[in-house]
């Protein structure tokens, strides 16, 4: 039978669904709970039931502790509920996100292409339009692949509602069985199930701030839609891209931002190279992302805000070197994709308590 949900301090009250975790029920009611790996294991999504019983689910022991559950808290991403349930949850109100209930959609792939060698750029024309917000991601359903699978958004919103057209850059991932599927099997006119939007990696406009995007590898995605957004809606502010790949090869967008530099004087776009072969021709930065930003800006980050999307040696790196520029947590933001076997290893960044 359906249970109600209230979640405190919002005082919302919904409904769960039997078998629907607590997690789930939130997000498609446009509710937004902390959480990363959705699977039981980081213990991000943890809150304390303050009335009513739930199942816990397969919680691991080691993200919840039979102490914690003795103390009535649960992880909400596997958490169902057995009665009405009453929750406390660290509920971070932001001014500048959007209210955008979680929903499943349909999709056809209108278009696939290389954009490099392992990165692969899907078109899809939705069923009906999904809402998000730039920098958010999707959860997509591989056939014969247990779960689902997250991916940035790559284009931005005004782009989609003009061409009806969502775009995603899949990595392909050596012996990944969702991205092998999606690079060698799908094909223009294939059907997907997708569940979106997800994710709190937007833009915090409110704060009038300088922007430095930081991006490595396909992590390009999501900077790539929030800088567009920004660039459509008539941001002032400067904006920094500091993009990095290994070689040329593996540089996607590069053109589209050369162009957008020198049509927008407030966007500086400065892509580098960490083992790009002497003599190739490349005359632009060589180096990894943080070391590049820390020559660019000369060390000092101070009375900027900071978006970060890349590899997690990536992400620590740009953490160490921001931090040591005077930019600190409150004006850092970073997305993190974990699937059940990243979650069992995962550990926050030590520099940090919010990322």
């Amino acid at each position: 039978m359906t249970h109600q949900l209230t979640i405190e301090p919002l005082g919302a009250a919904l409904d769960v669904a039997p078998g629907q975790t607590l997690l789930d029920a939130a997000l498609r009611h446009g509710i937004y709970l902390p959480h990363a790996c959705g699977h039981g294991l980081c213990g991000t999504c943890k809150v304390q039931v303050l009335a009513g019983e739930v199942d816990h689910g397969p919680a691991n022991p080691f993200a919840l502790m039979d102490v914690e559950r003795e103390e009535g808290k649960t992880l909400a991403c596997c958490a169902t509920a057995l009665s009405d349930v009453v929750i406390e949850a660290d509920v971070d109100e932001d001014p500048d996100a959007e209210v955008i209930p979680l929903r499943d959609v349909t999709a056809t792939v209108a278009r696939a292409e290389m954009l490099t060698p392992t990165i692969r750029g899907l078109w899809l024309r939705m069923d009906e339009p999904l809402p998000f917000q730039a920098g958010q991601y999707v959860q997509v359903h591989v056939p014969g692949v247990e779960g689902t699978r997250a991916f940035s958004i790559a284009n931005s919103p005004q782009e989609v509602q003009a061409t009806g057209l969502l775009e995603l850059n899949v990595r392909r991932v050596p012996g990944g069985a969702a991205t092998t599927w999606l690079h060698e099997r799908l094909a223009p006119g294939d059907r997907l199930r997708l569940s979106g939007p997800n994710g709190r990696f937007f833009v915090r406009r409110s704060a009038g701030k300088p922007l430095i995007f930081l991006a490595g590898g396909s992590g390009l995605s999501s900077p790539r839609s929030m800088i567009l957004d920004l660039l459509a809606t008539g941001w002032g502010q400067p904006i920094t891209l500091v993009y990095g790949q290994r070689t040329r090869d593996e540089l996607y967008y590069h053109e589209e931002f050369v162009a957008l530099a020198r049509r927008h004087s407030h966007f500086h776009y400065v892509p580098c190279l960490s083992h790009e072969p002497d003599g190739s021709g490349w005359d632009g930065a060589r180096g990894f992302v943080h070391e590049v930003a820390k020559a660019h800006f000369g060390g000092q980050f101070a009375g900027h805000q900071a978006y970060l999307c890349g590899p997690p040696p990536m992400i620590e790196a740009c953490l160490a070197t921001l931090i040591q520029g005077r930019l600190f947590e409150r004006d850092i933001f970073t997305e993190r994709f974990l699937t059940a076997a990243d979650a069992a290893n995962a550990t926050r960044s030590p520099l940090f308590h919010r990322l």
